[in-house]
């Protein structure tokens, strides 16, 4: 095999080889035990109860909101600066998204802004855990109780970060992880999760993301098929065991960013002390951010922008009333001068003092 995942260690590479060989022989590749083994350690993990896989990060998302009766009549607040992945879920599942801004200091949703959007209709507020730093969820628990509404936590790009001590995933009535093969904890494919720690919803998850059976050909409820591959479960359960180790060593990349960035124009977002990020991406915001792509790349260096179309500017949303006669100030600004710099595990000193002399 050619095939190489660059953040595992030939050794644990190996491991998967031959689970993955045992799998082939035995034809266990449907909610094979592995799924089982991954959904408990991957629940451990996070510090909560349950963990069910799924087939995406989407899924995730809408199988629990289907779970938890969210659809026609209901709103969903959620943030207009995060990636389409947090909309489409809330409108599958029938509910009408309702958009506010993000906080222009730590480009998290504005819980000012939620509070301003709650309505009769409002059933849900989904929390963006943006670039792998934690939406303020204190703030938004407190809001959720008050007004007897639902918090779901898009912690797509927040594997293993904490908020005041609790995991990503912890907090909220629920939560939807991606295990995208860019995530801090990405599979060999496509993959997702639902952590909870509510056991009735849990096990009502497990039976829609399997066709809503309760036994093999007996349907108790409207489900879909969106399940976890036995593979995928063998790859994320190798790799749960060095994420913390990898996260770390983002972290310590972030820190020699944070150190080296002097330059006023060119903004950081730093974490707060309730703050323990995992830094799945390490964005800056700058005016010039369209010279400075091109010098960095006639350098040799890559780098991203997420995500240069806010929500309600995107071209399939434009029937849709929830996009219409709205503005989002912060959003759109920062739209237009992100940049996600280089960062992954293997990111070394000397690569981000080059990075940082030439934003200097």
């Amino acid at each position: 095999m050619n095939f190489c995942d660059l953040n595992l260690p030939p050794s644990s590479t190996s491991k998967i080889w031959d689970q993955a060989k045992c799998l082939v022989e035995s034809n266990d590749f449907i909610l094979g035990k592995e799924v089982i083994e991954f959904e408990d350690a991957f629940a451990n993990y996070c510090e909560c109860k349950f963990s069910k896989g799924v087939a995406t990060g989407c899924d995730a998302l809408l199988w629990t909101m289907e779970a938890l009766g969210i659809g026609k009549g209901d709103e969903v607040i959620t943030v207009a600066n995060t990636f389409i992945g947090t909309v489409l879920p809330i409108i599958r599942a029938g509910a009408t998204p309702v958009l506010v801004d993000c906080d222009p200091i730590t480009q998290q949703i504005d819980p000012q802004a939620i509070n301003a959007s709650i309505t009769s209709k409002t059933a849900a507020i989904v929390a963006v855990h943006l670039y792998g730093r934690l939406a303020p969820m204190n703030q938004l628990i407190e809001i959720s109780e008050k007004h007897g509404l639902l918090l779901l936590e898009d912690a797509a790009q927040a594997h293993g970060a904490r908020y005041k001590g609790k995991r990503a995933g912890s907090m909220g009535t629920a939560a939807g992880f991606s295990f995208y093969p860019a995530k801090n904890l990405g599979a060999w494919g496509d993959g997702g999760a639902v952590t909870t720690n509510d056991r009735t919803l849990a096990e009502k998850i497990s039976r829609m993301i399997n066709y809503g059976q309760v036994k093999k050909y007996h349907h108790a409820e409207l489900g879909w098929n969106s399940r976890l591959d036995t593979l995928q479960a063998v790859v994320l359960s190798e790799k749960l065991k060095l994420l913390d180790q990898w996260n770390e060593k983002r972290r310590t990349a972030a820190s020699w960013y944070y150190e080296l960035l002097q330059d006023k124009q060119v903004i950081t977002y730093h974490d707060s002390n309730e703050n323990e990020a995992v830094h799945h991406l390490f964005v800056v915001t700058l005016k010039n951010r369209e010279q400075m792509i091109e010098k960095l790349s006639n350098a040799g260096i890559p780098t991203g922008i997420h995500y240069p179309v806010p929500i309600h500017k995107h071209e399939c949303f434009a029937d849709y009333s929830f996009t219409q006669g709205i503005s989002f100030p912060v959003a759109e600004k920062q739209a237009s001068e992100l940049l996600s710099l280089p960062m992954h595990p293997k990111l070394d000193q000397e690569t981000v003092v080059q990075i940082c002399s030439y934003l200097n």
